[in-house]
């Protein structure tokens, strides 16, 4: 049931105007599929945002690349088998795994040539501009590569998160020196708890005339209706040309939990139904790889009708965001139980800041 109150008298009715959008009208009404992509193979390739780089529209997730469960031998066969059927775009970040996954897609990006094959993109929590550059060079020893392709500031969750990372010595800065320097190439950032502050990082970066690359964000069959990615930022990223990089189809096998009447494939199907550069999900055994080259190889632009269809199914597991633990729990929030990846503040936070003892 979906109450309209709280059921208390006066209370304000969900729709009311002043309150957020939490839930959409219509979860079918979703931005449109422009262009499904070129097809090389088994694989498909969509532009990368507003340049001229194309990649696979699947993007191999480096999180679960350096799960205990995974050899340092199978994550290297996986990487290059991926590489070998299509795959282009690389997923890792600063903190995963205590680093694990960012050396294990080193050495395999290291032998026969496989670096120059791919879009290799990471992630830094670092806050300050120290914090930030440190991340990135130790980043880029451990992938052993003297660039890395995407940048992104990870885990953008708070509505402060954007002004330390714009604030005079905050790490934007370390950022663009970094993309001076020629150790990144474009800048983006990612996000996973609620589609506002995602709005509020777009609204500070315009603010100062910045233009972000990518965003990276939940695009899944239960975001659709509870505070949605798709339906809030999407439209704007498109408008704008900035590459959208859809993430959490499977909400790492969460959302298969809720046994919601949808088949695997048709969570990737459904997200790459959507404008989307790139859909990263998790591969760490052959199932998942293959999994993620089906999906591609039998994916077709769904008609209206077929995606009210699907959202239908996902409605009634949705509404609460139940099993989207990344919005609705800190399951998912690395940063919030491990502070001191994001560095200490900014030498003018230090300056004005009172004494709290």
């Amino acid at each position: 049931m979906t109450p309209t109150t709280s059921g208390s008298p006066g209370a304000p009715a969900l729709h009311d105007p002043a309150l957020p959008v939490s839930r959409i009208a219509d979860p079918a009404a979703l931005p449109a599929l422009a262009d499904p992509g070129e097809r090389r193979g088994d694989m498909l390739y969509r532009r990368f945002g507003r340049t001229d780089e194309m990649i696979s529209v699947i993007g191999m997730g480096g999180f679960h690349l350096g799960k205990g469960a995974v050899t340092d031998d199978e994550a290297a066969r996986l990487v290059h088998e991926g590489i070998d059927r299509g795959i282009s775009f690389i997923d890792n970040c600063w903190d995963y795994n205590g680093g694990r996954s960012e050396l294990r897609v080193g050495v395999a990006l290291s032998q026969g040539g496989y670096r120059d094959r791919v879009f290799l993109m990471s992630k830094m929590d670092g806050r300050s501009k120290q914090e930030a550059a440190r991340q990135i060079d130790i980043s880029l020893q451990r992938m052993r590569t003297d660039r890395i392709d995407l940048v992104q500031h990870h885990e953008i969750l708070r509505y402060d998160d954007p002004d330390r990372i714009f604030a005079e010595g905050g790490a934007m800065e370390a950022f663009l020196d970094a993309r001076q320097a020629g150790k990144i190439r474009y800048i983006g950032f990612t996000g996973h708890k609620d589609p506002r502050v995602h709005l509020q990082m777009l609204a500070v970066a315009a603010e100062r005339g910045f233009h972000f690359d990518a965003v990276q964000m939940p695009l899944n069959v239960m975001d659709a209706h509870f505070r949605s990615f798709a339906h809030l930022v999407l439209p704007y990223l498109v408008r704008h040309g900035i590459a959208a990089l859809g993430m959490k189809s499977f909400g790492d096998s969460v959302l298969l939990k809720s046994a919601a009447p949808i088949a695997p494939i048709e969570y990737l199907h459904y997200a790459l139904n959507l404008p989307t550069s790139v859909v990263i999900t998790g591969i760490e055994n052959q199932r998942d790889l293959d999994q993620a080259f089906e999906a591609t190889r039998t994916f077709a632009p769904m008609s209206g009708e077929a995606v009210a269809a699907l959202l239908e199914r996902s409605r009634p597991y949705a509404l609460e965001g139940r099993y989207e633990l990344f919005k609705t729990s800190a399951t998912f929030d690395g940063t919030a139980k491990n502070a001191d990846w994001l560095g200490g503040e900014v030498e003018g936070v230090e300056a004005l800041a009172p004494i709290m003892e």
